[in-house]
């Protein structure tokens, strides 16, 4: 069960720590529960940037938040923050690959992933995938770090790409794991413009290369390839609930409740949340790299996490990403929508651990 941080550090009713940490909280990552990797990496993002800053667009947004949650009151903890939530530092060894790479991927990306013979295009495109491998390495070395010291590590991106080393990690550490997947996008390219680590591949890349997933559950898919249905018809592991089935569904009377049920039940007993914020109606994440029309609502987005609890499963770690500022001085809107959300994830992982006021 997860330990309290020292509470008397911090007054939740009044204003962030002065040069705390993520949600203005005091707390060092030796006194929390919850440990954040941020992880500023969108090399193979293919349309909208940005992403690389969502780690520091949640971090200053999240300290304005209120941090009592009735939806977790209900089920004993109103005050996730008690257990300590810690963001790390963002590592300049990873700035600097994304700088790298990011420059070394444009114009293979220009190109339209057609590198044919380019000698140029080839050690580009070679380059990148080598430090998306390398990337992938550091991740999961830090997440195992982190769990190994008994903590709750959960991954802020960056483009989707950054949580196959995290996923690793907690299959390494709870084989037989479940990934719940909310997303606009199914992710089942086997590369997306020659990026064999590409932000579109990510969970191809988990079904085939990581060794203890059980199953991938997908919620709110509606951008996809043919190539990558079919793998949603066929593959043993995967369970993919489209958008128009889901609305279909609920036009004929199903409730979100029953929904949800339904999702939670192919899940297996321990749950690593992936979440990308595209899987939100796109006016809650107008800045994210890829926006599609359609979309979870927020309560139903959090209706669906705490439904993984309800039905007494452990998520024992998660994910959030393409989270992407917009740039225009003072809109904050993409980033309080990602740290309101990431706060959930936080609260619900602990709660589904034991953790209770």
């Amino acid at each position: 069960m997860p330990q309290r941080a020292d509470v008397t550090k911090f007054d939740p009713a009044g204003a962030g720590a002065q040069g705390g940490s993520v949600f203005g909280l005091p707390f060092a990552a030796d006194e929390s529960s919850v440990i954040l990797l941020p992880v500023p990496w969108e090399a193979t993002t293919s349309y909208g940037r940005g992403a690389a800053h969502g780690p520091a667009a949640i971090r200053d947004a999240s300290p304005q938040l209120d941090l009592f949650d009735v939806q977790l009151a209900s089920l004993g903890l109103a005050q996730p923050w008690q257990y300590g939530i810690h963001m790390l530092e963002e590592s300049s060894r990873v700035r600097a690959w994304n700088e790298h790479a990011c420059a070394r991927a444009l114009p293979v990306i220009a190109a339209g992933g057609a590198v044919g013979d380019d000698a140029d295009l080839l050690s580009a495109l070679t380059d990148v995938n080598n430090l998306s491998r390398e990337l992938d390495r550091w991740v999961e070395q830090e997440v195992r770090a982190g769990l190994e010291e008994g903590r709750i590590v959960g991954v802020v991106g960056g483009d989707h790409s950054v949580s196959f080393g995290s996923i690793a990690a907690h299959a390494n550490r709870f084989p037989g794991l479940g990934v719940l997947h909310v997303d606009a996008h199914a992710d089942l390219r086997f590369a997306y413009e020659g990026f064999e680590r590409s932000h579109a591949s990510i969970m191809h890349n988990v079904v085939e290369r990581i060794d203890g997933i059980a199953r991938i559950v997908q919620v709110g898919i509606r951008d996809l390839s043919r190539d990558e249905h079919e793998m949603t018809r066929t593959h043993p592991k995967l369970v993919t609930h489209f958008e128009a089935t889901l609305r279909e569904q609920m036009a004929e009377g199903r409730t979100w409740a029953q929904i949800c049920a339904a999702v939670v039940h192919a899940l297996p007993e321990h749950v690593y949340v992936s979440f990308d914020i595209d899987g939100l109606d796109p006016a809650l994440c107008p800045s994210t790299g890829t926006p599609v029309p359609g979309g979870l609502s927020f309560a139903e987005a959090t209706l669906l996490v705490l439904a993984v609890v309800k039905a007494g499963k452990t998520i024992v770690g998660f994910d959030l990403v393409e989270v992407a500022p917009s740039g225009r001085p003072g809109d904050e809107w993409d980033g309080n929508v990602g740290a309101r959300l990431l706060y959930k994830l936080c609260g619900a992982a602990l709660v589904s651990q034991g953790a209770r006021d």
